[in-house]
């Protein structure tokens, strides 16, 4: 396989040459990466705990609105950030630059090492499951087969991913349209029911009946179960150096896709209620099938194929993402250099999205997942914190560095509360799953100490794990 190193001076970071991918993400494309990062299973999921946690219909509609008020927040943070350190690599690479390359190295490691892996190979076996649910209706699909597909379907994308930029973000834009068409019929179905008046569970005196008394830690847990659905929305800041005029074009995705989630996902909650009382959702294990089986009849199986494609889609934009973390921290000394090469002809980071694909199938070989993933959404949540406070740092140490955007000082403010109230709850409520979580962050401390900044390494390691850069 031929590779080759494409280097240009880089005149907003740092000195020297770096490696950069070629720029084919335009704003249509850019609107597809967020809103198909977003949505994946988390709105066939989440409605439910939201409804246990939030206790009334009414409430848990809020919580919705809110949580998308909250991406949008962190979203436009980003935009600052993204356009002032036009850097791949999202919240890894500002950190970097902003704190120094052991926090850098601490998120980059977490991520690569459990986040990014575990996730995708749970969007995988959800799309494995529910390709396979029309064929064993009356019971569960069997193991084997459901790590089967999904590992078929994770080495597929990784092939097209390897092939061609091009493709890849093609197939985003068209399981994008698909995800958000499965939803639309989602959402024209449920206003039908509405027009015929069944919306009794929608009604003012009945939306806020409560099933007991809200408690504040409650309400804290539904918010945690709405920024599920709506994780994914930082995902174009990893791919800044592919984005075709960024300073035009990331605040416009933004713009753009942020508000749209939201009203889908609100709609898609009303809908949801025109036909299913709060006890039926509650007790309801997929909430878009039920309401398939229950107003669709004959045609159910569109919604089961639907979540399908949906998925689909959010493995697609979790490996072009994740892949291009990989890239990011190679190029800065953080991973074996070989990771930050590019293929001759393709344009394509190869071993990066090679080394994503193992981990992942990795990962989906030892069996249980679900467990990691509660570990790592304390990790996820704590890097937001961590890289919206080193924007403000950042404003305090460099006030004259050039910003082509520049938000309010209150709109940082504002998530960053929002985000501490939700890591107290999150420690209170699940501390020994925060911990472990936590853990598994520091156990990257010695690894880089080892790795990168013990810099008289003996030849044979750089022998085996190839030359690297200038560490940081």
């Amino acid at each position: 396989m031929e590779h080759k190193e494409k280097r240009k001076k880089d005149t907003d970071a740092s000195k020297g040459d770096r490696v950069t991918l070629k720029k084919e993400i335009g704003l249509m494309s850019a609107c597809a990466i967020i809103i198909g990062n977003i949505i994946g299973s988390g709105i066939f999921i989440s409605p439910k705990g939201v409804l246990e946690h939030a206790g009334s219909v009414g409430l848990s509609l809020i919580v919705w609105v809110l949580g998308g008020g909250i991406c949008a927040l962190g979203s436009l943070c980003y935009a600052e950030l993204g356009v002032t350190i036009p850097k791949s690599g999202g919240d890894y690479s500002y950190v970097t630059e902003i704190f120094g390359g052991l926090v850098g190295f601490l998120l980059l490691w977490s991520a690569v090492l459990i986040m990014y892996p575990t996730t995708l190979a749970v969007i995988a076996l959800t799309f494995s499951n529910y390709v396979l649910q029309p064929a064993f209706q009356n019971c569960v699909p069997p193991f084997i087969a459901t790590r089967l597909l999904a590992m078929i379907c994770i080495l597929f994308l990784t092939w097209v991913n390897c092939s061609s930029v091009r493709w890849a973000t093609r197939i985003q834009d068209v399981f994008t349209v698909g995800k958000l068409l499965a939803l639309a019929l989602i959402i024209i179905v449920g206003l039908v029911q509405i027009c015929r008046g069944h919306y009794d569970a929608l009604r003012p005196s009945v939306a806020f009946e409560f099933s007991g008394d809200p408690s504040v830690s409650e309400i804290g847990l539904a918010f945690l179960q709405a920024s599920f659905a709506y994780s994914g929305w930082n995902f174009l800041n990893y791919v800044t150096e592919e984005v075709v005029e960024p300073r035009k074009n990331l605040p416009r995705a933004i713009y753009i896709s942020i508000p749209l989630v939201t009203l889908v996902y609100t709609l898609t909650n009303i809908a949801y209620f025109s036909s299913m009382s709060p006890q039926e959702l509650l007790a309801s294990n997929a909430v878009a099938v039920t309401f398939g089986e229950k107003l669709l009849g004959m045609f159910s199986w569109v919604m089961p194929i639907s979540v399908a494609l949906s998925t689909f889609g959010g493995i697609n934009g979790y490996l072009f993402t994740s892949s291009r973390l990989c890239f990011a921290g190679a190029r800065e000394g953080h991973l074996p250099y070989l990771l930050a090469m590019i293929h001759l002809k393709n344009c394509t980071p190869i071993p990066a999205l090679l080394v994503c694909c193992m981990a992942t199938v990795l990962i989906l070989c030892i069996g249980e997942t679900h467990n990691l993933i509660n570990y790592v959404s304390f990790i996820n949540y704590l890097s937001y914190g961590v890289t919206i406070a080193g924007l403000l740092y950042l404003r305090k140490t460099k006030p004259n560095l050039h910003r082509p955007i520049k938000v309010s000082m209150l709109i940082p403010f504002s998530y960053l509360l929002f985000w501490a109230v939700l890591l107290c709850f999150s420690l209170y409520s699940e501390p020994v799953v925060c911990g472990l979580g936590m853990v598994i962050m520091l156990t990257g401390v010695p690894v880089y100490f080892i790795g990168v900044h013990w810099k008289n390494k003996p030849k044979w390691i750089y022998s085996v794990v190839g030359e690297s850069v200038a560490c940081v």
